[in-house]
């Protein structure tokens, strides 16, 4: 095998001791997860509005984005339930690009996979201790789910990673809601296999242990549009397409039909100021339609305290090195304009 070993990271006990959950930070994870379950469980006709930056590039700005959100969520609290996203890790096999916390905890430094690891466990901390927030976050490796298994909210499994037959096994074990993304080519049966495999028990290899999972009722789809051969973007929110993904779900009899409507990347065309536009669309066809309204669950929009994006070593403080987002005050205004359509 052609590679360098530089050291085994076994410290997913060490980050834990690092940073340990106090009894009042336990609570608040494990309210937000019931109050998740009864939303994808169907005893709740809230919306869950999943929204934070595309990546959790600096600690400091993600924080400040995350404690503006908090009195936001006391306003509509009777109608949203609001989860930061927090994405410490992105998807980059090509070599460009920045690749998330846990490879660069400074994205202008060289990357340092150990001090990664106990970054991504010391931002939902604090994000937990100083905001009251669980989170979301994707599980881009299966393996490092362990380190912060007691921190989330929610969890997504990336549409380049929704085939993969370890990232299914792994959903399958989770206790909190898990989002499978339709796959960048568009074909809802990636998707919806996933989403059975999820859902029922499995006996696999995890970290070197023989592993049961007892499958996760609360798999579920995500929507976030594809792209064709010709490399041209396509929606996939419309009304037609959310009734067929009633029909799917009909059709694979799973437990908890729902949908999460993921309002950037191929949906908007990675044009975050459609975001608005299309959760108005979406709300309507729930206003339209009893059984669409009862498959949406909620949004994903990713939004930084400033909008559009930067180069990595931009220095525009609260601005995205990723995808563009949509700004502060218009993602406020956003949240607001939902709260009262429904």
């Amino acid at each position: 095998m052609i590679a360098e070993f530089k050291r085994k990271l076994t410290i997913p006990k060490e980050t834990k001791e690092m940073y340990p959950l106090t009894e009042t930070m336990a609570e608040a994870v494990d309210r937000q997860r019931e109050e998740l379950r009864q939303i994808f469980c169907g005893e709740s006709d809230r919306l869950l509005l999943i929204i934070g930056p595309c990546s959790a590039d600096n600690e400091d700005s993600v924080i400040d984005y995350i404690s503006r959100l908090a009195p936001v969520q006391e306003k509509v609290k009777d109608k949203i339930l609001i989860i930061p996203r927090i994405y410490t890790g992105k998807p980059r096999t090509t070599g460009d690009g920045y690749k998330g916390l846990v490879h660069q905890p400074d994205p202008n430094a060289q990357p340092d996979l150990f001090k990664g690891i106990i970054a991504v466990r010391g931002l939902h901390m604090r994000a937990l201790k100083e905001t009251g927030f669980a989170s979301a976050d994707e599980m881009l490796y299966p393996e490092n789910y362990k380190y912060i298994d007691d921190l989330l909210a929610y969890v997504a499994v990336g549409a380049r990673s929704v085939e993969d037959q370890q990232h299914r096994l792994t959903a399958s074990a989770i206790e909190v809601p898990v989002g499978m993304k339709n796959p960048t080519s568009g074909d809802l049966s990636v998707m919806m296999n996933s989403i059975l495999a999820a859902q029922h028990a499995h006996d696999f290899i995890y970290r070197g242990w023989e592993a049961h999972s007892y499958g996760n009722p609360m798999a579920h789809a995500i929507l976030r549009g594809y792209v064709n051969k010709q490399g041209v973007t396509h929606p996939n929110y419309h009304y037609e397409d959310l009734c067929y993904l009633v029909q799917l779900y009909e059709k694979w009899e799973l437990q908890n039909p729902g949908v999460v409507v993921d309002c950037n990347h191929a949906n908007s065309g990675k044009n975050p100021f459609e975001q608005p536009r299309i959760i108005r669309e979406v709300l309507s066809s729930c206003k339209s339609d009893s059984t669409v309204k009862k498959l949406v669950r909620g949004f994903m929009v990713e939004s930084y305290i400033e909008d559009g994006s930067q180069p990595v070593n931009g220095g525009c403080y609260g601005k995205s090195i990723t995808d563009a987002c949509l700004g502060w005050e218009k993602s406020e205004r956003l949240i607001y304009e939902i709260a009262d359509m429904l």
